[in-house]
């Protein structure tokens, strides 16, 4: 079964997110647990991390279709020791926020290396980042997007998030989401149907489906291979409707939350329903 959503407001109080979420139709949804331009955030009260799970129970909504994401300053890579630890410290503040609620999981992007240390020893640094985390916290799996390759971003290929994956000391505990706009930017021909075959052949090969945890779905603004992160609308992008068919009926993006992070909100209630009415079966 597909479980399509999207990244809702969490404006009023985290509570309010399932119900955000069911008004669009969603059987899946994203948020932010806190600020995500801030480095510290409060954690919520225990009114409402009481009413958020109410809600969830309500909307029908498990933990397993829900995928937070961590503020957007958190860089684990890191050179700068201040920072690195900044980010350390709020990365393992985002993780409590989701025990908390009784999530499962946290979204985020790799890091950087700014152009200050080897790819590699940014690499190993989200690592190392993600083991002191991890040990900090329980229950909550710390879930790698890749990324378009912008910059001196890292986790554009399969293989760099391999080598993430390899480092960290517990498997049980980390996963990919596989953003359809930053793969198609980096490189990844999701396009053509032979492109599609071989780009989740290499997935599989390079990662293993067995560490896939949630999708975003979002078209691309950019050509194939621009390494710009730019998303558009379902359907009005670089990858076009026949990719978002064909991702609708097959079965291994199943059991998994899968996010529209396109960029109007006011449709996501229209591309859902779109994308529900895809699938084959």
């Amino acid at each position: 079964m597909k479980y399509i959503g999207a990244h809702v407001s969490a404006e009023g109080g985290v509570s309010n997110t399932p119900l955000e979420a069911r008004e669009i139709g969603a059987k899946a949804f994203a948020l932010f647990t806190g600020w995500n331009t801030r480095w510290v955030s409060k954690d919520p009260s225990t009114q409402e991390i009481d009413k958020f799970k109410e809600n969830c129970e309500l909307c029908g909504f498990k933990p397993d279709v829900i995928l937070p994401h961590d503020n957007f300053l958190i860089n684990l890579g890191s050179n700068d020791p201040k920072i690195l630890n900044l980010s350390k410290k709020s990365f393992s503040d985002e993780l409590r926020r989701c025990e908390l609620l009784g999530l499962t999981m946290l979204n985020f992007h790799p890091g950087s290396h700014k152009n200050e240390i080897s790819e590699e020893a940014c690499l190993d640094r989200i690592a190392e980042s993600l083991n002191y985390s991890l040990e900090k916290s329980k229950g909550v799996t710390a879930v790698l997007e890749n990324v378009a390759g912008q910059g001196s971003n890292v986790g554009h290929t399969f293989e760099q998030l391999a080598r993430i994956i390899d480092k960290v000391e517990d498997k049980s505990r980390i996963g990919v989401c596989i953003d359809t706009c930053h793969a198609y930017s980096a490189g990844y021909d999701l396009k053509s149907e032979e492109g599609y075959k071989k780009t989740w052949e290499d997935f599989d090969r390079i990662i293993g489906f067995n560490y896939l945890r949630g999708m975003h779905l979002n078209d691309d603004k950019r050509e194939h291979g621009s390494r710009i992160d730019r998303h558009a609308e379902i359907g009005k992008g670089t990858l076009g409707e026949e990719f978002f068919i064909r991702l609708m009926s097959d079965p291994r993006f199943d059991n998994i939350p899968l996010i529209l992070e396109t960029p109007n909100e006011a449709i996501w209630a229209e591309e859902i329903a779109w994308l529900y009415r895809q699938i084959k079966s």
